[in-house]
């Protein structure tokens, strides 16, 4: 396939010069906040039809040429800014950042995304996976505070894309190491030929995964810890509710050496919180990535746990809900933020242009920089700022209303925010010229868009249109046996796991 798809397109110029950009901040740090307010829930089951055993298709025509080049300008990321001598992937780009181990575990999962869509050969994706492993596994550990790439098998939140090692005083972090562990359990179910580079993916997958030492990350068991420093040690906070930590108890639970015991995951559900909220009934949680990270490798079509089993639906089923509450609550425009409607909403952590409050229009508005933007009952963020990832990287739960939505943001944003590296992370039509912007640029008659591509942003949208077009990912993560431990010692059962071998 040409680098480029042959589609008359507005943006495919250059990505432009990026303004100032201070060092991106640690950008999980707005979740906490919303992880405390979870709380427990007794609410009465809801009848419903399980989510459908494949997702459905629009009824009206799409080009799919858009779909094709979204796919492969987001890949392209993961392609061209990786450090092919350690697999290390820039946590942003074009501004020059260190590296995130979650967007290298998304970069895991998007090779051999690449080797199926004819992007890149079997062999180079091969050698790209290879040398992003055996980084990992020589990379010098333990709990000296520099020097350190990681520590009882967990690894360090940002790293030196060169040195690979820990980026000043992050923390070693439980969500992005599983983030990097799920994806090079992809990987080692992905190369399964008799292939001496095959042969020692797996083998090193294995003995990373092995690693991880889940039973020592519960500060305060059954939960697993946040993250630890050497400096100060555990910190304050647990995984906990509903959230993308989902993924991060299946793999701890399937553990084959370090593994928490199944209260972790009778513990994480007991404080979810049942909404209704937007004409929708679902488990709440405000930014969309939280309902779409475990479903990037786990197929929650038709299994349940104990949770889900007495509110009548799945998993998949609550994020098609979550997704639906996004494009009602833009719909509804209840703040009068402009560009939202119909075709155009999506909330979830992303950049965004400056901290601090504008008068726009004779209103007070306040503004963020790096947010976990949402909506739920009990949670709203919302300052104008939309993010392309949050409406693609739901296109298997709700097609019907994200093609159109890529389709008419491409449409009316794309001559600015569509670029190189497939959709920039963010933009906000409220914000017009004169507005003192911290990061990004104001393009008349658009509003304010960013300058950068996210991997953590960029990881789900090429994973999730893949796994709606071929369910690619999903299909040969059903066959990983850690995957399926976890699942079922977690208590789920049906639909594809109950034929699924340990």
């Amino acid at each position: 396939m040409p680098r480029e798809a042959e589609l008359d397109i507005r943006g495919g110029g250059a990505i432009p010069a990026p303004s100032v950009y201070p060092r991106p901040r640690l950008r999980r740090a707005a979740v906490p906040v919303l992880l405390l307010l979870l709380s427990s829930c007794r609410a009465a089951p809801v009848p419903g039809p399980p989510a459908p055993e494949a997702a459905p298709r629009m009824a009206a025509p799409f080009p799919e040429k858009l779909l094709d080049l979204v796919e492969r300008r987001t890949f392209d990321y993961f392609w061209d800014l990786a450090n092919p001598a350690n697999g290390l992937v820039p946590d942003r780009a074009p501004t020059k950042s260190f590296s995130s181990i979650a967007a290298v575990g998304f970069g895991l999962t998007a090779y051999p995304i690449g080797v199926e869509r004819g992007y890149v050969t079997r062999e180079a994706a091969r050698d790209r996976v290879l040398a992003t492993l055996r980084f990992f596994t020589a990379s010098p550990s333990g709990s000296e505070p520099a020097g350190r790439t990681g520590h009882r098998g967990f690894f360090y939140h940002f790293l030196d894309m060169e040195s690979g090692l820990r980026w000043e005083r992050v923390e070693l972090s439980t969500i992005d190491t599983t983030l990097l562990l799920a994806g090079v359990l992809f990987c080692e179910s992905y190369f399964d030929r008799k292939d001496p580079g095959e042969e020692e993916i797996r083998r090193l997958a294995e003995d990373l995964y092995r690693r991880a030492d889940w039973a020592w990350a519960r500060a305060r068991p059954p939960l697993v810890s946040h993250g630890w420093t050497p400096e100060e040690g555990f910190n304050a906070y647990d995984w906990h509710g509903y959230d993308e930590s989902m993924i991060l108890y299946v793999l701890a639970l399937g553990s084959p050496t370090h593994p928490v015991e199944p209260e972790a995951w009778t513990e994480f559900t007991r404080t979810y919180r049942w909404e209704d909220f937007e004409g929708q009934q679902c488990v709440g949680f405000a930014p969309l990535f939280g309902h779409q990270y475990s479903h990037v490798w786990i197929d929650f079509r038709g299994i349940r746990d104990a949770y889900m089993r007495g509110k009548g639906i799945d998993y998949f089923e609550n994020s098609r809900r979550a997704t639906y509450v996004q494009r009602s609550y833009a719909i509804r425009n209840p703040d009068g933020w402009k560009g939202y409607g119909e075709n155009v909403w999506g909330l979830t952590a992303c950049d965004g242009p400056l901290d601090g409050t504008l008068t726009i229009d004779g209103r007070p508005r306040r503004f963020f920089s790096y947010a976990a933007r949402g909506v739920s009952k009990r949670e709203v963020r919302d300052d104008g700022t939309l993010a392309p990832t949050a409406a693609l990287s739901s296109l298997p739960f709700a097609p019907e209303i994200v093609l159109p939505a890529l389709a008419e943001i491409h449409r009316r944003y794309g001559a600015s925010l569509f670029s190189r590296y497939g959709f920039l992370d963010a933009f906000n039509p409220t914000l017009d010229e004169g507005a003192p912007v911290e990061h990004g640029r104001i393009v008349k008659g658009f509003g304010w868009i960013d300058v950068d591509s996210l991997g953590i942003d960029q990881g789900p949208i090429v994973a999730m249109i893949e796994n709606y077009r071929s369910e690619l990912v999903w299909k040969t993560m059903r066959e990983n046996p850690h995957i399926v431990q976890g699942l079922k010692r977690a208590g789920f059962t049906g639909g594809w796991l109950d034929a699924a071998a340990n």
